[in-house]
């Protein structure tokens, strides 16, 4: 009988062919994520979608015509006791070769105030290119998808008076010759999901303690609003979620009263060109 780890790395090639392992690689080669000679720290969360990223990656690594190596990469935050057990349970039985560093993210958080989920991201991720660059890496994968992307943009929109997105990869601007890259960014939530019920594998859905402490914190979140939205969205037009995306690839900049074209640089008007 074949082992855990090969029956979920065959699943992707065979069950989830088309829905996963080809929007995967397809994203991996559309927004020309690898390169021969990169060390990519795959950072791990313990998250369902993280986790599938690895073993993406782990598969793409082993089979690809472009040289690469990986790093996998775990940042315990403050976890308790049982979501940290769960996350190396998971990374054994799926033969993912972590290495763990710890943080107290979590307990700095607490204290700070504010919007915690905002700092959380932003303190993970510097921690997560500090490891990385030390390890010498010069790219970090993220286990952003689809759905993340589209509700980026809704969220946006809807609370932030402007257009704009995730990016399917980015430069940093505090770690020179860092990059970012988001593999998952053509796969879908609900195939992620389907993925890890077939599986049957219990990944941590939400380990942050502020959403631990009420049900409520994490339901009243804007993203939560959005996916609502989305979804009720797609219940009278099944498109509607591709229909977004394909729409961050194609703005008509002559149809817009105003743009501008990165974060802070100066705001442009049609009437320049009218």
């Amino acid at each position: 009988m074949l082992e855990k780890h090969k029956i979920v790395e065959r699943s992707l090639i065979t069950t989830y062919r088309k829905r996963i392992w080809n929007n995967f690689v397809g994203a991996v080669k559309e927004y020309d994520m690898i390169s021969a000679g990169d060390k990519i720290a795959v950072c791990i969360s313990g998250g369902k979608d993280s986790v599938l990223m690895a073993k993406c990656l782990q598969q793409l690594c082993r089979h690809s015509e472009v040289p690469f190596s990986l790093e996998f990469l775990v940042m315990d935050p403050g976890y308790n006791a049982e979501n940290r057990a769960l996350l190396l349970s998971n990374a054994e039985l799926l033969d993912i070769p972590i290495k763990v560093f710890d943080s107290d993210i979590f307990a700095t958080v607490d204290h700070v105030g504010g919007s915690p989920c905002y700092l959380c991201a932003r303190m993970r991720r510097g921690f997560l290119y500090s490891k990385a660059k030390e390890l010498g890496c010069n790219k970090i994968a993220l286990g952003h998808h689809f759905d993340d992307a589209i509700e980026t943009m809704v969220m946006s929109m809807l609370y932030s008076s402007e257009i704009k997105t995730m990016m399917p990869k980015l430069k940093s601007q505090n770690f020179e010759g860092m990059e970012l890259i988001r593999p998952l960014y053509k796969v879908k939530e609900r195939d992620i999901i389907a993925w890890s019920e077939y599986n049957e594998l219990k990944f941590l859905h939400c380990a942050c303690r502020f959403t631990e402490k009420s049900e409520e914190v994490e339901d009243l979140s804007k993203r939560r609003e959005v996916k609502r939205l989305i979804a009720n969205l797609r219940k009278n037009n099944p498109a509607a979620d591709d229909n977004l995306f394909r729409s961050m690839h194609n703005v008509n900049l002559g149809a817009m009263p105003g743009y501008r074209m990165r974060d802070g640089e100066e705001l442009h008007t049609f009437l320049e060109n009218y």
